[in-house]
C-alpha cells in the first residue's frame, strides 16, 4: 500500500511539474510577438520592484502587455533565457563579465568594466547594455553606526588601527576563495582582523547588531542594512569588482520598439543605493509588495499618472 501510495506522489508531483513547464513555456512562446514583452528576474528583490517599474513606464504609454518571470535563480539563467528569446529584458550588473561568458580584459576600473559588458554582450549575445541606474550590489564590509561614528571609520582602510581587537563575521565562503576572498583581501588592505567568524550570510546582519562581532561582509544594497541601523564602509582600495545594474534588452526588441529604452531611460542615473535599500527595506521588512512599492516610487518622481 505504502508504495503504491509513493508511486501515486510521484505521478502527482510529475503532473503537477509538466502543467508549469507547459504553462511558462505557452507564456515564452509568446514573448516579443504581438505586442508582448516577457522581464525575467532573479531571486532578490530590487530585481522584482525594477520589473515592476519597467512594466509600469512601458505599459503607461504604449500598447505593449509586459508579462514578469520572477525568482530565476541565478543571472546566468536569465541571460541564456534571453538569448533564446524567452525574455527579452531584465536587470543585470556589470561584474557579470567576470563569469567567464566571453573573454574580458582583467580590471577593476567601473567605466573600463562598464564597457566590456556593453561590448561584449552586443558582440556575443546581441544584447543592448544601458547605462547604470546608478548603485551596485557587491560585497560591503559593514559595521554599526554607532561603531562608525565613535570610531570615525568612514572607509575600510580606517579600521586597520584597531584589526587586532575586532572580530569579523563573514561568509564561510568568501573565506576559502583565495583570489577575491580574505586571503587576497588582507593582502591588498594590510588587514587582518583578531578573530574570524565564519557563519552563513543570513547571519552577519544581527551578528553585528547584537555585537557578537565588530565589523562583517554584508551586501551593499541589503534592506538588513537599515534595518539593522548598519553603516557600509567604503572601498577605498577598490578589492571588490564593480557590479553596477543596468537594464539589459534584447537588440531585436529595440529595433522593434525603440520608444522602450527612451520610457525607462528616466531610471538611468537615478537610483542610488541608499534609495534601493529603502525600497528593498519596504518590501522585505515592511512586507509591501514589489509592484505596490514600485508604482509609489515612480508616482512620487512624476514618471507615470496617479
Amino acid at each position: 500500500m505504502m508504495k503504491l501510495r509513493t508511486i501515486r506522489m510521484h505521478k502527482i508531483k510529475f503532473t503537477l511539474m509538466m502543467c508549469c513547464v507547459l504553462v511558462l513555456t505557452a507564456l515564452t512562446t509568446a514573448c516579443g510577438k504581438n505586442n508582448q514583452l516577457t522581464i525575467g528576474t532573479q531571486t532578490y528583490t530590487e530585481t522584482k520592484i525594477l520589473a515592476e517599474m519597467y512594466k509600469a513606464l512601458i505599459e503607461d504609454q504604449t500598447d505593449i502587455q509586459v508579462n514578469i518571470i520572477p525568482d530565476l535563480a541565478s543571472s546566468s539563467l536569465v541571460i541564456n533565457a534571453m538569448k533564446r528569446n524567452d525574455l527579452q529584458m531584465a536587470t543585470l550588473y556589470t561584474g557579470e563579465i567576470f563569469n567567464n561568458h566571453f573573454p574580458i580584459d582583467e580590471t577593476k576600473d567601473r567605466e573600463k568594466v562598464l564597457k566590456q559588458a556593453q561590448e561584449g554582450f552586443d558582440r556575443y549575445f546581441q544584447f543592448t547594455w544601458l547605462k547604470p541606474l546608478g548603485f551596485e550590489n557587491t560585497y560591503a564590509f559593514t559595521v554599526r553606526k554607532d561603531l562608525a561614528e565613535s570610531k570615525g571609520y568612514k572607509k575600510i582602510s580606517d579600521v586597520q588601527k584597531d584589526m587586532g581587537s575586532m572580530k569579523l563575521g563573514v561568509d564561510t565562503t568568501w573565506l576559502e576563495r583565495s583570489t577575491d576572498g580574505y586571503p587576497a583581501f588582507s593582502k591588498a588592505y594590510g588587514i587582518k582582523f583578531g578573530q574570524v567568524f565564519p557563519m552563513e550570510v543570513s547571519l552577519v546582519y544581527s551578528a553585528v547588531a547584537d555585537k557578537q562581532v565588530d565589523i562583517v561582509l554584508a551586501y551593499s544594497t541589503d534592506s538588513r542594512l537599515k534595518a539593522y541601523k548598519l553603516q557600509t564602509l567604503e572601498d577605498d582600495k577598490q578589492f571588490f569588482p564593480p557590479y553596477d545594474a543596468s537594464p539589459v534588452l534584447r537588440k531585436d526588441l529595440l529595433e522593434k520598439h525603440p520608444e522602450v529604452q527612451k520610457l525607462i531611460s528616466p531610471l538611468i542615473g537615478a537610483l542610488d543605493a541608499d534609495t534601493m535599500i529603502s525600497l528593498n527595506y519596504q518590501v522585505d521588512i515592511e512586507k509591501r509588495s514589489e509592484r505596490e512599492v514600485a508604482l509609489e516610487y515612480l508616482k512620487k518622481k512624476g514618471l507615470i499618472k496617479s
